[in-house]
């Protein structure tokens, strides 16, 4: 859109590159007024950065289906728990889709760090070993040290670090508690504890919903941040119902 003559006159540089403006400012930005070469340039980039945010999403959502048929999870766990997770996260931050991106990426790869436990450990059919749980819980660092790497991705990583932590501060590796823990990653336990009592297990089937939901309200303190629990009940309707379909039906950002 072209800017009138007034505006014009009082705009010499552009917003975005900072040289002058010729003539009058082409377009307007959110930082004010441009030139043509700054908006052709956006509305390429605009475009490719929409694709690029999908195709990396995709690669996050394989990595982490290669992650659960090596553990031998059950179904779609990862994006589950993620898609679970990000229902929660709307309720606290509808306004700022690159925090939920962030949380969605954080839930959808939170096992990632298992990529480097030996399969001897990960897939043993009995109980661990003293020292053997000690590897195990290595996990959620080591999972840290690989999303760190991703540019942007703080919040992510944070969760991935955090995700084993129980909010009395009991958990690990870190034995972090209450408002230490990142409330991605209080969100987080909430989910996968819902998902893995609901889940198919070679050993059992899966619980019922309500089951599930009194053993999350009995921990909440202990396990689980209250907030976060009480979230989760705001939110029963779309949690049932997802449960129930045992797919993730939320849009990811």
């Amino acid at each position: 859109m072209v800017a009138n003559s007034e505006t014009a006159l009082s705009v010499d540089s552009c917003s975005k590159c900072g040289g002058p403006v010729k003539d009058q400012p082409f377009a307007k930005t959110e930082q004010g007024y441009c030139c043509e070469s700054c908006y052709l340039e956006m509305q390429t980039t605009k475009d490719w950065q929409q694709e690029r945010i999908k195709t990396e999403t995709v690669l996050a959502e394989v990595l982490a289906s290669a992650i659960d048929l090596r553990e031998h999870e059950t179904g779609l766990h990862s994006k589950r728990v993620a898609c679970h997770t990000l229902e929660l996260a709307r309720q606290c931050y509808p306004n700022d889709p690159e925090l939920l991106r962030q949380i969605y990426w954080g839930a959808l790869l939170h096992d990632i760090g298992k990529i480097g436990i030996p399969d001897a450990i990960l897939l043993k059919g009995g109980p661990l070993t003293e020292s053997e749980w000690k590897v195990m819980r290595t996990h959620p660092e080591k999972g840290y040290q690989i999303m760190s790497q991703i540019p942007d991705m703080q919040v992510a990583a944070d969760i991935v670090f955090s995700h084993e932590e129980r909010f009395d501060g009991s958990g690990y590796p870190r034995g972090l508690a209450g408002d230490a823990i990142p409330w991605g990653a209080r969100l987080f336990a909430v989910i996968d504890t819902l998902d893995a009592m609901t889940s198919d297990r070679p050993y059992r089937e899966g619980m019922l919903f309500d089951i599930a939901k009194a053993e999350i309200q009995r921990m909440a303190g202990v396990q689980f941040d209250p907030e976060a629990v009480e979230l989760f009940l705001q939110a029963e309707p779309v949690m049932r119902r997802m449960v129930s379909l045992k797919c993730g039906t939320a849009v990811i950002p």
